[in-house]
């Protein structure tokens, strides 16, 4: 698979990302909700943490930004090789430098997922996208918040087309990590 024309399989409603460009210079994993109070709010946060643990490490490899965000006055939740980025709201663009952050080092495809899907996890998605990045979510790399919405929370980002970007599920999105190239360790002077 050629970072010219790679996908994740199994995404939905569109091939993910529509462009093809899925390599790590591009992408970022954005994991919202990564903070001590909404861990407390989600249902099962042990499986997306699971996945974070899995999944971070992986988009890191490719030469990813891995961005853990908390939100409010919370305390953060560690998570080894990421940039901790404060939100002053729900939304991970609201009131911190998440935005600034991501294009500056050049990322515009980004993996989201995180604590409180209904919550934090969607709303960064959904500014994300208001501002031009094509996003993934991956539904089992969330904790919802309550059982009755999740299923409807991950079905909103697919209607219209794709509205707010393409859903999908964590194999396929390792599977199409594991054929990316690694990226080269960058080289430290002493100054």
């Amino acid at each position: 698979m050629s970072a010219a024309t790679a996908h994740v399989a199994d995404t939905e409603p569109y091939a993910w990302p529509y462009d093809g460009r899925l390599a790590g210079g591009h992408l970022a994993l954005v994991v919202a909700g990564w903070d001590d109070a909404w861990q407390r709010r989600s249902i099962e946060p042990a499986a997306a943490s699971d996945a974070v643990a899995v999944l971070a490490p992986e988009v890191a490899r490719v030469g990813g930004l891995v961005i853990a965000v908390h939100h409010g006055d919370a305390t953060p939740l560690e998570l080894p090789g990421a940039r901790p980025v404060g939100a002053a709201g729900i939304d991970a663009f609201w009131g911190g430098p998440i935005d600034a952050t991501l294009r500056s080092a050049g990322r515009t495809h980004l993996l989201v997922i995180g604590h409180g899907l209904e919550g934090p996890v969607h709303s960064t998605l959904r500014s994300a996208n208001d501002r031009g990045y094509e996003c993934l979510l991956v539904t089992d790399a969330c904790a919802p918040l309550t059982d009755d919405l999740a299923d409807a929370a991950a079905l909103t980002v697919t209607m219209s087309g794709g509205i707010f970007g393409a859903i999908g599920r964590l194999g396929p999105v390792l599977d199409a990590l594991a054929s990316l190239p690694t990226a080269p360790v960058p080289i430290h002077q002493e100054p």
